[in-house]
């Protein structure tokens, strides 16, 4: 029988992102997913809002952290990962491939002397690797096409999906950053929709459809009989015609040239100029 943490999701709803506390209730162990910071890009302000209802919860619920996971570079919302392990001492992790976004967007920004090798985090997971959270056992599901650097964390009989499936009303994620693949994330998908029926699938975002209330939990069996564009059972063709017509139609996100250059850092902002203050490089016509 697999193994059942207790998963809380905090909804962040300027981003429409979710982060998570999973906890072991047998050793009061625990680990943090996909940490939001506040940023308001208006004022060039970064707080810490969202960041600090997860270590109030941590304290609250007496509970010591073993990792602060990223599943990728978010391209919506600047990383907590680096304020969390600050507050909370605990090592911050994310895919190995994250080296491949790094390069990346090395280039996009024109930074050639940024350190592109996984070093801002204190593991790289590749896929199949394992781990504890306590006294669960998890491991990890390289799931690109989103990103390059995309994971799956599963964690007992829980799954964090990040930005592959969404809620089944919602559908797929979008494949068209740089980086990203529709026939990929349709391979990743299936992969995941292979997990037992009865795993519950925790996504990254929510952008209550509809004007319902936010969610986030699923599980495999309700994947496969309801998601929009799963239910049917589409070939990789298919899947990738209606997930790039789908993705012609939508702007980027409106933080992304901000989020990747502070995300690529593992949640840390540039070193400070002469001045002392730091400066976000937004690329001109870059995307």
């Amino acid at each position: 029988m697999a193994q059942q943490p207790v998963v809380t999701g905090f909804y962040h709803e300027p981003t429409g992102s979710i982060a998570y506390l999973v906890e072991d209730p047998a050793t009061q162990r625990g680990a943090i997913i996909d940490p939001v910071l506040d940023y308001d890009e208006k004022a060039g302000r970064i707080t810490s809002e969202a960041a600090d209802a997860l270590v109030a919860a941590v304290r609250a619920r007496g509970l010591s952290v073993d990792f602060i996971l990223d599943t990728h570079p978010h391209a919506d919302h600047l990383s907590a990962a680096a304020y969390l392990k600050d507050k909370l001492g605990a090592p911050t992790a994310i895919g190995a491939q994250v080296v491949a976004v790094q390069k990346l967007w090395q280039a996009i920004y024109n930074l050639p002397d940024f350190p592109a090798d996984g070093s801002q985090w204190d593991r790289l997971f590749a896929h199949g690797d394992t781990f504890r959270i306590g006294a669960l056992e998890a491991r990890v599901m390289h799931s690109p096409g989103h990103t390059l650097a995309s994971v799956t964390y599963v964690v007992g009989d829980a799954a964090f999906v990040h930005d592959t499936l969404f809620q089944p009303d919602t559908g797929s994620a979008r494949c068209d950053f740089p980086g990203g693949s529709a026939s990929v994330l349709y391979d990743s998908i299936m992969a995941i929709l292979a997990l037992p029926d009865d795993t519950r699938l925790y996504t990254g975002h929510d952008y209550k459809q509809d004007g319902r209330a936010p969610q986030w939990q699923s599980s495999v069996a309700e994947q496969k009989r309801a998601n929009i564009h799963f239910r049917n059972r589409p070939t990789r063709e298919d899947y990738v015609a209606l997930r790039e017509a789908r993705d012609r139609t939508l702007p980027m996100p409106r933080l992304i040239l901000h989020a990747l250059q502070f995300n690529m850092r593992g949640g840390r902002l540039p070193e400070p100029e002469a001045n002392g203050r730091s400066y976000f490089r937004i690329p001109i016509g870059a995307l």
